[in-house]
């Protein structure tokens, strides 16, 4: 696939749900919490989403507004008092606008970019799936998604991941791993998002 070839519609519904119902039962003394993202505590990624969440569904709705413009890093302080009703309000209305086909159409904008809206839902499936990952291992919270969204967010991963990517601890995705085809799709999704499969926050 190219980057002017559109992907065919998938269900984000779920991985939109799932995530926003991770996000609903943080506590906020877990705000403060590492995550698999080295630059990131959990509050910080938790704000991220919710930026997410904003700019795709201006994405799917063919918008052209602050929300697509290039987004600001990950800031726990920006939450507010509200994040835990409205982020997944949020998501909730993310999962609506992407269910419609013509989403999936024509040309859009995302981080101050013209893209076609096809490879802006694949970012999505591997925002969607790589998050709820994070934030799911950072709470000890279970975690499964669907393969149909996982396979969605390896092709946005097999386009752009590297692994040359920058490491260390101030760095919010690190650089690529590749694993075998025999591993677990979830395992090499992480991976190639720059994540260890094996994380935990002790």
């Amino acid at each position: 696939m190219t980057m002017a070839e559109p992907h065919s519609a998938a269900d984000l519904g779920p991985a939109a749900r799932r995530l926003a119902d991770l996000v609903t039962h943080v506590k906020d003394d877990d705000l403060g919490r590492p995550t698999p993202c080295p630059a990131y505590s959990l509050g910080d990624l938790i704000d991220h989403v919710g930026g997410v969440a904003l700019a795709f569904t201006a994405a799917a709705r063919k918008e052209r507004s602050a929300y697509t413009d290039p987004p600001a890093p990950g800031d726990a302080s920006r939450l507010g008092g509200d994040w835990r009703e409205r982020i997944p309000r949020d998501l909730t209305a993310l999962a609506g606008a992407w269910a419609d086909p013509a989403a999936w159409a024509g040309m859009t904008r995302i981080a101050g970019d013209d893209t076609p809206a096809g490879v802006v839902g694949l970012v999505l499936a591997d925002e969607l799936a790589v998050h709820g990952w994070d934030v799911a291992r950072a709470t000890g919270q279970p975690f499964a998604c669907e393969p149909d969204i996982l396979a969605a967010a390896l092709s946005f991963l097999q386009m752009f991941a590297s692994e040359d990517a920058p490491a260390g601890p101030e760095v919010g995705f690190g650089p690529a791993t590749f694993l075998l085809d025999e591993a677990p799709l979830l395992d090499r999704v992480v991976a190639m998002a720059g994540r260890d499969p094996g994380w935990s926050p002790a």
